[in-house]
């Protein structure tokens, strides 16, 4: 009997090892299915990882919603999922701090900042968020960027002023006839107030005389072109935002009374300008975008990549309105239309 007992004891004590082992190999199995899980979830969220993008816009008018558009679609293109939270100031300097501000709050990816004040805005609140700019006319002087070479900073992105603009915008006006020029801007526009020099220094060279006016809200756009009636041969409008939100009461007095008017973009041509030097607000926002993705995708720092200038300057003449003013077109300015 104790022979007997004493084998069903090792008998059942063998059995007992046999289940503990299975049971152990059973929970290592699942621990490693449930790593093989985790690892596949963890990757399937960085796929599917979605940005927060702040954009920041000055106003609304079509050169800006052209290069918000064009900055979209280059992140769209680069597979990037997006969240926006797109903002506009409406000529409101207050408002385009606060916005910042929030921006800054909601703890974003990236911020996109659409003209020199939205761009001044943003890097006022945050030095550690990074920051794409364009529709910027003078990025160094702005104190955005160090140099166009070397940004510098959290903060980089594409100019709105091809160099050769103003020098063939003035020879253009010199070509009309027009000896004094009518310039409407803000000067709370550090954007306009670089351009404005600029233009007077050029004028200047030949023999042109400049004749501003100014206008702080767009409510005074019109107000102040009609001011400037009886002085001058023709109007320049450069790319002011206050102004060029308000550009149709400018184009109004200019055909009204048969002066050429002379803008600083594409789109104000389509508008009713007459002609322009320019390139696509749609291509450098979709540059400054393609920018956005190396930040996100790839890891760079705003400070690794070089601010841009626009490229494929061109001339663009509005026939109707050429017509409007009894104006011919003469064959060189045809000859530069593209």
């Amino acid at each position: 009997m104790t022979k007997k007992l004493t084998k069903l004891s090792f008998l059942v004590f063998g059995l007992l090892l046999l289940l503990a082992a299975c049971g152990g190999e059973e929970q290592d199995s699942t621990a490693k299915d449930a790593g093989k899980i985790d690892s596949a979830n963890a990757a399937k969220t960085e796929d599917e990882k979605k940005f927060k993008i702040g954009i920041t816009q000055i106003a609304e008018h079509p050169s800006l919603d052209a290069a918000t558009d064009g900055f979209k679609k280059a992140i769209e293109d680069a597979g990037i999922k997006a969240e926006y939270l797109d903002k506009s100031a409406n000529n409101d300097n207050t408002a385009n701090l606060t916005i910042a501000q929030q921006l800054v709050s909601e703890n974003v990816d990236l911020i996109f900042a659409n003209s020199t004040p939205s761009a001044q805005a943003v890097k006022s609140v945050t030095t550690e968020i990074p920051t794409l700019f364009t529709s910027v006319t003078d990025a160094v002087g702005a104190e955005l960027i160090d140099s166009m070479a070397t940004p510098g900073g959290n903060v980089t992105g594409t100019i709105d002023l091809h160099p050769e603009t103003m020098p063939k915008t003035i020879a253009f006006l010199k070509d009309l006839g027009a000896k004094n020029i009518g310039m409407i801007y803000n000067a709370g526009e550090q954007n306009s107030v670089a351009q404005i020099t600029t233009v007077k220094e050029l004028a200047a060279k030949e023999g042109l005389t400049i004749v501003e006016a100014a206008a702080s809200n767009p409510a005074e756009v019109q107000q102040a072109a009609e001011s400037l009636l009886g002085k001058v041969e023709a109007f320049y409008i450069i790319t002011d935002n206050t102004v060029v939100s308000a550009l149709e009461s400018v184009i109004s007095v200019a055909n009204a009374n048969k002066l050429p008017l002379i803008v600083g973009e594409l789109d104000s041509v389509a508008r009713g300008g007459l002609a322009a030097y320019g390139f696509e607000y749609f291509d450098i926002g979709y540059e400054a975008g393609q920018m956005a993705a190396q930040i996100l995708l790839e890891g760079k720092t705003p400070a690794e990549i070089p601010a841009a200038y626009p490229a494929n300057l061109k001339l663009l003449i509005n026939k109707d309105t050429a017509e409007t003013l009894g104006l011919e077109i003469k064959p060189e300015w045809e000859a530069e239309v593209q």
